[in-house]
């Protein structure tokens, strides 16, 4: 049991009290509003019903996640699941490092070690959380958990559960994750890690193949779309060129993540209204994606660059190690990956950080995987540029720490502003919860409204594409057709509450006037709240048929 402790420290005790401190110290936020936007749909808040499937993430583990939360609402079960799963991840980073340097200093220098890493590439992960990170984290940290120990039958089950859980959270994350860390599995364990990987892969074929099967029609349209305004809002690939004047209301709603009419936005439409244009996207969109991937790369997570810096300087002075074309290969593929999905996709920090912290560790891997060579002074070195980088990136992460609290702030007024303004209305009509959600607490439970609002139709966002949103408006009015479903509930005057940004708002105008048909009376909606042009804060407004 003596000797077994340092490693009960290091890989199971050391993580959680990291985390643990992360939150008492530095707090825990959303990155983004998708997570909040996805517990709203399990609670049934923005939703006909609590959705049991997210037909794109959380296989199966929606259907879990909802009935947990019908059982105990009060429990933010959505956290406590992926922060259990970030843990695990962590405890698996911890356990490869672990082994990799246990032997070559002392047990108090790895501990510092383990500290210093998390405080420099690891802590961002548990302080601004996104679901995005933790099948990437996981999947590579479970596959080369079980890597570094073949001949154990338990570290091989241990990662392939690690690698299943991700890929039901998000199969394309723990896919990323998977083609990542190949190198270190096989620098690892060499032709024994051959059955590891072979169902790795086959898990994610025959996975991929069965959800396309099983994938309804509604739940393909759904994710056709979602890569469709992917491509546009998200990486710009496309260009707008609308033909007729339907199609500019069109690219006006794609901009303004007002998705939810069928009529208007399809796949017709986007076929119809972008076109690729090599050009523009070279001179114009290109340099300036690229632009931002260099500066946020080296802004954030400098402490993770020049810990790869330092290693390849390593690799490159050190004549006599074996497999030295192998490993420029690799690092010629992170960066070519990086730059890709910089260029042609996006590099945001919930994707960018894990990238780093797999090709950090593959180059460990590479370099320690060897314990009888002597590489002492090398781990010296590695603890020296840590430590070099912790005085600039503990005042980064305090920067952070105070971005974040304020805009939790003003999220919790905003929200406190929505409940008061739309009381006690059971249904709201809205586009101004989704800014509100950004770095709220995943810890905390976070409801729309109290206990008089049964519902709230979301107008913007893409969760206003899921196969929930035409039976929510189904249930509320009878019809699936958008447009028509606000006329409905634009008649219930006492029972329905209309809060929106005044963006949104004459964009709804714009829309319901292009829907209009002969023979209606022409539903308008104003406020009495006066809207100057630099206000673009949520009020209440009144339909009205004229």
């Amino acid at each position: 049991m003596v000797k077994r402790w340092p490693r009960i420290w290091h890989c199971l005790v050391l993580p959680a009290l990291l985390l643990v401190l992360t939150g008492v110290v530095l707090g825990f936020y959303y990155e983004t509003n998708d997570d909040l936007a996805i517990i709203q749909l399990l609670r049934g808040n923005t939703a006909a019903a609590p959705v049991t499937n997210l037909h794109l993430y959380f296989h199966g583990l929606a259907w879990v996640l909802a009935g947990l939360f019908r059982l105990l609402p009060a429990v933010p079960w959505y956290g406590v699941l992926l922060y259990t799963l970030l843990y695990a991840a962590t405890a698996l980073t911890f356990a490869v490092l672990d082994k990799l340097v246990r032997h070559r200093v002392a047990p108090e220098l790895v501990t510092v070690l383990l500290v210093l890493f998390y405080s420099m590439a690891w802590v961002e992960h548990a302080m601004w959380f996104n679901y995005m990170r933790v099948p990437l984290l996981l999947a590579g940290a479970g596959l080369l958990y079980a890597a570094q120990r073949p001949e154990q039958f338990s570290a091989r089950v241990i990662g392939m559960v690690a690698f299943g859980l991700s890929w039901l959270i998000r199969p394309s994350a723990a896919d990323l994750a998977l083609l990542l860390v190949v190198p270190g599995v096989l620098w690892l364990a060499g032709r024994r890690a051959m059955p590891l990987l072979g169902v790795a892969v086959a898990w994610a074929l025959i996975g991929g193949l069965a959800a396309g099967l099983l994938r309804g029609n509604e739940a393909s349209t759904f994710r056709t779309l979602d890569v469709l305004k992917s491509n546009v809002n998200d990486y710009q690939l496309y260009r707008p060129i609308p033909r007729t004047p339907s199609d500019s209301l069109g690219v006006q709603e794609v901009e303004q993540w007002l998705l939810g009419d069928s009529v208007l936005i399809n796949e017709a439409f986007f076929a119809r209204a972008y076109v690729p244009d090599a050009r523009h996207f070279t001179q114009e969109v290109l340099p300036q994606k690229l632009l931002l991937t260099a500066g946020q790369l080296a802004l954030n997570y400098f402490p993770l660059l020049l810990l790869i810096l330092v290693l390849q300087i390593w690799v490159a002075t050190s004549a006599r190690m074996a497999g030295r074309g192998r490993f420029w290969l690799v690092q010629v593929a992170f960066l070519g990956l990086l730059l890709v999905l910089g260029s042609m996709l996006k590099l945001p920090s919930r994707l960018a950080l894990p990238v780093l912290n797999l090709w950090l560790l593959t180059n460990l891997v590479f370099l320690l995987r060897d314990s009888r060579r002597p590489v002492n002074h090398e781990i010296l070195s590695l603890l020296l540029v840590l430590l070099l980088a912790a005085a600039p990136y503990g005042y980064k992460l305090w920067h952070r720490h105070t971005t974040l609290e304020a805009e939790q702030l003003r999220g919790r007024r905003a929200l406190a502003l929505f409940r008061r303004q739309t009381y006690p209305a059971p249904v709201v009509v809205t586009d101004a919860v989704n800014a509100a959600y950004k770095s709220q607490n995943p810890l905390r439970v976070h409801t729309i409204g109290s206990v008089y609002l049964k519902t709230c139709l979301n107008l913007t966002g893409w969760p206003t594409l899921d196969p929930s949103q035409p039976r929510l408006r189904q249930r509320l009015t009878g019809t699936r057709d958008f447009t028509e479903s606000l006329r409905v509930l634009a008649r219930r005057r006492a029972a329905v509450k209309w809060y929106l940004t005044p963006a949104t708002a004459r964009l709804l105008n714009q829309h319901l006037a292009w829907r209009q048909q002969k023979g209606q009376p022409r539903l308008s909606l104003r406020t009495r709240q006066p809207v100057s042009g630099n206000n673009d804060l949520p009020r209440l407004y009144i339909p009205v048929f004229e």
